[in-house]
């Protein structure tokens, strides 16, 4: 449903968030964050702010259940209240911030708000478990070509939201390092594995979504249902470890090449905010078969793709001390993806699987049709065969020590204000 939330004309009397490139007002992401130092507490991240939940109910701001779950310090049971409980709360916390507030309403939300640079940002949820789906074409077939450059795709390819279970352990917020991994290696002229620091460490674009509402045990979940599932979205790093995964992943898939970390940025857009750019699901090429029964939805297919635009830079440590911007090495969108977010949900639960308040779902690595897209430097790189020359004059085929890898999104759409999602962010540190 759009509402008033979702009006361009809206602007706020905290100014910095009329234009805002990832929080403007029409935004109001949901996250866990630690004012100064203080235990984690939830909070709303409003231009370059952050709206203290906890604070906001002791002035009398907001008040019920739903506003209590989003102040706690690990949001499933929020998560798990769906879309009327963040209805409830995106409307009221739109009208404090917006220029129509009193005077006095204004005193008092001023007195919760904190400086977001101040602030350390956490996990908004305790991730119970975490799926990374394969849903970019472009990048299976891509990936597919380096073994089968006749017929890239396996065959099950476009009947099955292809999937393999992540580590939720290692995932981590933005901003921390990613400590280079060790790990069993074999090339191909060697004659048998040595253990040591990953050599072709790379990054993979993708889309998180946290799941809210679960299913109980051997209960799926239809797919005109899938949607109503689904609390918020984020960015999600899955960095990858390619030597490591080229050996370790016959017969049974990827292990410790995936499992060493994975960086997501830490505040829950939600389904609401993202209303204005939901789109139709591209249709398939002509030939493909149309998705099986249980995953074919007409509401799906009308409102289940999003049109998000999708960056990823590099802030080398030599750009780092020249004083240069961070480069960008691709430019996708979120339409790319094969496979829709509720497809994935039905999938996930379609044989009985109980998914729960607070899990994690990576979309796979996004890469766009065109070169400019390709999501991995696996796939820019030709498996590392290829340089990429950066502006500072290096070269890279794979990611080295201090190199910093930034993800970037902005939904965009004609009369509707742009929001973003913030960064997702990390620095290579030698492995140990």
């Amino acid at each position: 449903m759009i509402d008033h939330t979702h009006a361009a004309t809206a602007r706020s009397w905290l100014h910095a968030a009329n234009g805002h490139p990832d929080f403007p007002l029409q935004n109001l992401p949901h996250g866990v964050f630690s004012p100064h130092g203080a235990t984690p507490r939830g909070g709303i991240a409003i231009a370059d702010k952050i709206l203290d939940l906890p604070a906001a109910l002791e002035a009398g701001l907001l008040d019920g259940p739903a506003a209590e779950a989003a102040a706690q310090p690990a949001l499933n049971a929020f998560l798990a209240m769906g879309a009327p409980a963040r209805r409830a709360i995106r409307a009221r916390v739109f009208e404090i911030l917006s220029e129509s507030a009193s005077p006095a309403t204004r005193e008092r939300t001023q007195s919760c708000l904190h400086d977001a640079a101040a602030c350390t940002v956490h996990l908004p949820a305790t991730i119970g478990d975490y799926t990374d789906f394969f849903a970019g074409i472009h990048h299976a077939r891509n990936g597919g070509k380096l073994l089968r450059p006749d017929n890239p795709l396996m065959p099950n390819y476009k009947y099955v939201p292809v999937a393999y279970h992540g580590r939720a352990s290692s995932v981590r917020p933005s901003g921390l390092a990613v400590r280079r991994p060790n790990g069993q290696r074999k090339l191909p002229d060697e004659t048998a594995p040595t253990f040591g620091p990953c050599r072709n460490l790379d990054f993979e674009l993708e889309f998180g979504t946290w799941i809210g509402g679960g299913n109980a045990l051997g209960e799926p979940i239809p797919i005109a249902e899938a949607h109503t599932h689904i609390a918020g979205f984020c960015l999600l790093n899955d960095w990858s470890a390619r030597d490591i995964q080229a050996w370790e992943s016959a017969p049974l898939g990827p292990f410790l090449a995936k499992s060493f970390h994975t960086t997501i940025s830490p505040w829950i857009v939600t389904p609401e905010a993202l209303r204005p750019f939901r789109t139709p699901q591209p249709p398939r090429p002509e030939g493909d078969p149309a998705p099986l029964p249980h995953l074919l939805g007409a509401y799906d297919q009308l409102h289940g793709a999003l049109d998000i635009a999708l960056d990823v830079l590099i802030h080398t440590p030599v750009m780092r001390a020249r004083g240069q911007a961070p480069h960008r090495l691709v430019a996708s969108n979120t339409q790319h993806l094969y496979w829709t977010f509720a497809q994935m949900v039905t999938h996930q639960t379609s044989n009985g699987c109980d998914l729960r308040p607070g899990d994690l779902f990576g979309s796979g690595t996004i890469s766009a049709p065109e070169e400019s897209g390709w999501a991995s430097l696996q796939e820019l790189t030709r498996v590392g065969r290829q340089g990429i020359d950066l502006p500072s004059g290096e070269t890279r085929r794979f990611l080295e020590d201090g190199d910093e890898i930034i993800f970037r999104a902005r939904a965009e759409r004609a009369g509707y204000a742009s929001i973003g999602f913030g960064e997702c962010r990390g620095v290579i540190a030698a492995a140990r």
